[in-house]
């Protein structure tokens, strides 16, 4: 099923249009407005499309506890042992940062929106004027957040770690019941980092057929493969965390891409749009000076009339303009029917 495009910004987005790259801040700014900017600079310098932060306070997702439910597993990756609290205290991007954020990636030409997980944090976007709303993998549960979200009339993108096929078709279901159809639904594994085993990427046009929407990739893996992959089986949106650097660089760094990978990304997905080409097979306009240069039957050698046609006098050399070299075998032995200089394509006329 081919869905319509939509819009973003100063972005058309679907089959037709090339990838539109979402660069992911979340807490990789590492607690510094500095570093957020620089961050921003680096983005649009990528040539992504989008630059994409977390609305949230700690009080807004969680509450301060070190109960075993609000703690990370301690054989966690990243954040073992780490409480829910704590880790978003250190990862949530300031209310009051948004703004100077947004002015500078609309300055760059970048698109500048945000997930909220909350609706206070939908109204501090609103009063910012985003061009869309994303709604992370964990809240894709929460309907009443997405109603609300997709009810500004703005594109919805979802992304949907963890959820079965019945919780992502109550998720779009809620956009749609508020009147948006201005849907993108993530192909995502929220594991971090990821390993790119977990991706599961053939899944792409299954979840366009399923869920009618336009259908992206959002990505924890290291490297740039696996959205790259993701964008030759269709995908037209790709998520990707990013960072001014690894190394110290920030809550999510150990997943995210630094700026040469973001630039390959932002190149490479392109490419690989464009090797999509159509659902045909055939010669292409532009093979047409190739085809001259196909193999045929030509006389070599010069010839009399009544000389037989023989392996020597008659071979299958470029260019294309002769007899198919597969009819050797029903000329060999007949004899020619005039004087024929080398360099003649064989016709049936001379034989």
């Amino acid at each position: 099923m081919t869905q319509s495009p939509i819009r973003i910004g100063r972005h058309d987005i679907g089959a037709d249009h090339e990838p539109y790259i979402i660069a992911e801040m979340s807490g990789n700014h590492d607690g510094s407005l500095d570093k957020a900017l620089d961050i921003v600079r680096m983005v649009a310098d990528s040539g992504a499309q989008a630059i994409k932060l977390q609305t949230y306070k700690p009080e807004t997702i969680t509450i301060q506890s070190d109960a075993p439910d609000f703690r990370l597993s301690e054989g966690h990756e990243l954040w073992g042992g780490r409480t829910l609290w704590d880790l978003y205290e250190e990862a949530h991007t300031p209310w009051e940062w948004h703004e100077p954020i947004f002015d500078l990636a609309r300055e760059l030409g970048l698109d500048a929106f945000s997930s909220p997980f909350d609706p206070t944090a939908i109204d501090l976007l609103e009063s910012l004027d985003v061009p869309a709303y994303k709604i992370a993998s964990s809240e894709i549960v929460d309907l009443p957040l997405i109603r609300l979200a997709a009810s500004k009339g703005k594109p919805i993108i979802i992304s949907t770690g963890m959820a079965s096929v019945g919780e992502i078709f109550a998720a779009v279901q809620a956009a749609r019941e508020v009147g948006n159809e201005q849907i993108v639904v993530l192909a995502c594994t929220a594991n971090y980092p990821a390993d790119p085993s977990e991706s599961n990427l053939r899944g792409i046009p299954v979840m366009g057929d399923t869920f009618g929407t336009l259908i992206g990739y959002s990505d924890h893996t290291i490297g740039i493969g696996a959205p790259i992959a993701a964008v030759a089986l269709g995908a037209c949106v790709v998520e990707k965390h990013v960072t001014l650097a690894r190394e110290g660089g920030g809550v999510d760094a150990a997943f995210s891409s630094e700026p040469d990978e973001l630039k390959a990304l932002v190149s490479q997905s392109k490419i690989a749009w464009q090797c999509l080409g159509q659902p045909r097979i055939g010669a292409r306009q532009q093979e047409k000076e190739g085809l001259r240069f196909r193999r045929s039957l030509y006389v070599v050698q010069d010839v009399k009339a009544g000389e037989p046609v023989t392996a020597d006098n008659v071979r299958s050399i470029r260019p294309a303009n002769g007899l198919a070299p597969d009819e050797f075998a029903r000329v060999e032995g007949r004899t020619f029917s005039k004087d024929t200089p080398k360099g003649t394509p064989l016709s049936w006329d001379l034989i």
